[in-house]
């Protein structure tokens, strides 16, 4: 497949990026938002190209021309306020899904947040940005497209295991950000984890096992 990442250059999205691009079976275009993120990439023989999350449905279409898959895992990151939350995490997730339906790219991975679909499980001190969560997941549920919804815990930069735990309703938790991007990778061509939505954990079964539990 070619992939497109929304969202190439935060922590997750880095990661798939170089994932992708040492991976063999697909071939990746990073999406950034900033000049010199482009030149960074280019400098080190990876497609990339720009557009906004805050710009047009247009613009967005450009970007996804030619790939079979759309990776979203673009976000407003901690030091923005609410506004950036649902300009970025919502608005810019459901313009993607938008244009992914417009030009006929019918993959669409979505990294959501663990719980994102429980209100009641929301962190209180990040409600805004569950909110943008909860409704661009729900966004690209009614959507066209082939989805996977994957929600992981907790966060951390600790060496990935390749050991992880999925399931509808998980409880709280974490998982390193290396495990999440396999994951990502490993749903693209997983047909289990089509119009599927889980919620991800570090855990005891490979990755491959896991997925195949859904």
């Amino acid at each position: 497949m070619k992939v497109l990442v929304i969202g190439a250059n935060g922590q997750i999205g880095q990661k798939v990026v170089n994932l992708l691009q040492t991976h063999g079976q697909h071939t990746v275009r990073a999406m950034v938002r900033k000049e010199e993120q482009l030149e960074k990439l280019k400098s080190k023989k990876i497609e990339a190209v720009y557009a906004s999350l805050e710009g047009t449905v247009k613009e967005l279409e450009a970007a996804m021309k030619g790939c079979d898959a759309v990776i979203f895992t673009a976000g407003s990151g901690g030091s923005t306020g609410s506004d950036k939350t649902l300009l970025i995490d919502l608005d810019g997730a459901a313009k993607s899904i938008e244009a992914a339906e417009n030009v006929g790219v019918n993959r669409f991975i979505m990294v959501s947040a663990l719980q994102a679909h429980h209100r009641e499980n929301w962190n209180e001190d990040l409600k805004p940005y569950y909110v943008a969560k909860h409704y661009a997941d729900k966004i690209l549920e009614a959507s066209s497209l082939d989805y996977t919804i994957i929600r992981p815990g907790g966060l951390t930069n600790d060496a990935g295991t390749n050991k992880v735990e999925v399931a509808t309703n998980l409880t709280r938790g974490t998982i390193p950000r290396e495990d999440v991007a396999k994951v990502v990778i490993s749903s693209l061509t997983e047909e289990g984890t089509y119009k599927k939505a889980f919620d991800l954990l570090a855990g005891d079964k490979s990755i491959e096992q896991a997925l195949k539990t859904l």
